[in-house]
C-alpha cells in the first residue's frame, strides 16, 4: 500500500482593516477611562544660567566697593575717597590677577587643588626679599624701593619662571608633572634659604623684614598701581581671545590635540601668562599664597560651570568681593588693625585641607 501524500491546505483571512475602523478604535481609545489615571507633575523651573549669576557677583562687587569708599565719611572727605579709592583699585588689581592666574593654572594642569605658588614663585618672592635685606642691611634695603624694586622682584620671578619652563618642557618634552615637581623641589630648597639667613640676620634686619612676608593692600604706589593695572588689562585681553582653546586644553592633552587644539603651544603660553599675573600681583603688594585657590572655587561653586568664558571673570569678581568685602569688615565693622592677608590665608588653607581630605575620600 502506497501512503498518498496529505496536502496541509492554509487559508487566508484577508485583512479587513480599513481607514474607518482605525478610526472608531483611536475614538474609543479616547474616550476610554484608564485604570490608572496619569500623575500631574509641576514643570520644572529653569535653573538661573552662568550669565545671571555672573552679572549678580558684579553687581555684589560693585556695592561693596561702594560701601567701602562712602561708609563712614567725616572730615576732610575727598582726602579720604582717594586714599580709599587707591586702596580699592590695589584690591581690584591683584584680585584680577591673582583669579585669573589661578583659573588658568586649573586649566593647563587638569587639577583645582594646585595654584601658582606650587612653582616656586612666592618663596622666590621671599628668598629676594631675604637677600636684600640681608646684603644691604635694614637702611639699604629701604633705598630699594619704588620703582626699582618693583622692576627687581618682577623681572627675577618672571625670568626664573620663563628659564624653568624652557629648561623643563623644552628638555623633557611635554612632563607637566615635572615642571611641577621641580617647582615644589625648588620652592623648598628656597625656603630653606630664606630660613637659614633670616636666624643668622640681626633682630633689627629681621623686624623690618618681617613685615614683607604678608600682602599689603594700603599701601601701593599710585605709579606702579598704573603700570600693574596696565599690564594685568592687557593680559587679561590677551587671556579672553584665548578662553575656547583654554576649554579645550582642559579636557586633557590626548583630546585637546584630537580636536585640533596645539595643547603644548596654549600650555606654555598660558603658564608665561600665570608667571606674569603672579608676578605683578607679587610685586605690587606681596604674596598671596591660598587666596587664588578661595576665589576660584568660590567661582565655580556659584557660577556653576567650567567654561573659561565664565570663570574668569568670575574669578576676578569673586575676588573683588573677598578683598573689598573682607578688607570693609575687618576695618569699617570690627574696628581691627592688623593684615587682611593672614585672614584670607587661614581661610583659603581651610579650603586647601578641605579639598585634600575630599580628593581622598573619594
Amino acid at each position: 500500500m502506497s501512503a498518498e501524500p496529505r496536502t496541509a491546505t492554509v487559508r487566508t483571512i484577508p485583512a479587513q482593516t480599513t481607514t474607518a475602523n482605525v478610526t472608531q478604535a483611536h475614538t474609543t481609545s479616547e474616550h476610554a477611562t484608564p485604570a490608572h489615571p496619569a500623575r500631574t507633575h509641576p514643570a520644572p523651573s529653569r535653573a538661573v544660567g552662568p550669565g545671571v549669576r555672573l552679572a549678580a557677583l558684579a553687581v555684589v562687587a560693585a556695592a561693596v566697593c561702594a560701601l567701602y569708599l562712602a561708609w563712614g565719611l567725616t572730615g576732610n572727605w575727598q582726602f579720604l575717597i582717594g586714599r580709599r579709592a587707591l586702596t580699592v583699585a590695589t584690591m581690584v588689581v591683584v584680585a584680577v590677577a591673582i583669579g585669573m592666574s589661578t583659573v588658568l593654572f586649573h586649566a593647563v594642569t587638569a587639577n583645582r587643588i594646585l595654584t601658582p605658588s606650587v612653582m616656586g614663585l612666592d618663596a622666590l618672592y621671599l628668598a629676594l626679599q631675604t637677600a636684600i635685606v640681608f646684603a644691604l642691611g635694614a637702611q639699604g634695603a629701604s633705598l630699594v624701593a619704588g620703582p626699582a624694586r618693583f622692576v627687581l622682584e618682577l623681572a627675577a620671578m618672571v625670568g626664573a619662571s620663563v628659564a624653568l619652563f624652557g629648561l623643563v618642557m623644552g628638555r623633557f618634552g611635554r612632563s607637566l608633572t615635572l615642571l611641577l615637581l621641580v617647582g615644589i623641589l625648588l620652592g623648598g630648597l628656597l625656603r630653606g634659604v630664606s630660613s637659614f639667613l633670616q636666624r643668622i640676620m640681626a633682630p633689627q634686619e629681621f623686624i623690618v623684614l618681617q613685615d614683607r612676608f604678608f600682602a599689603d593692600f594700603t599701601g601701593a604706589d599710585p605709579v606702579l598701581l598704573g603700570t600693574s593695572g596696565v599690564l594685568v588689562a592687557v593680559l587679561g585681553v590677551l587671556v579672553w581671545t584665548r578662553r575656547h582653546e583654554l576649554d579645550v586644553v582642559a579636557l586633557g592633552h590626548d583630546l585637546a590635540v584630537c580636536l585640533g587644539v596645539r595643547h603644548r603651544r596654549v600650555t606654555m603660553q598660558a603658564l608665561a601668562i600665570v608667571a606674569l599675573l603672579v608676578g605683578v600681583a607679587t610685586a605690587l603688594v606681596g604674596p598671596t599664597l591660598f587666596f587664588g585657590l578661595l576665589v576660584a572655587h568660590l567661582a565655580y561653586a556659584v557660577l556653576g560651570t567650567d567654561r573659561h568664558a565664565w570663570t574668569l571673570p568670575g574669578a576676578a569678581l569673586s575676588g573683588v568681593i573677598a578683598l573689598v568685602g573682607g578688607q570693609f569688615l575687618f576695618e569699617r565693622v570690627l574696628g581691627l588693625e592688623g593684615s587682611l592677608s593672614m585672614v584670607v590665608e587661614f581661610v583659603g588653607g581651610l579650603l586647601f585641607i578641605g579639598l585634600i581630605l575630599r580628593r581622598t575620600r573619594s
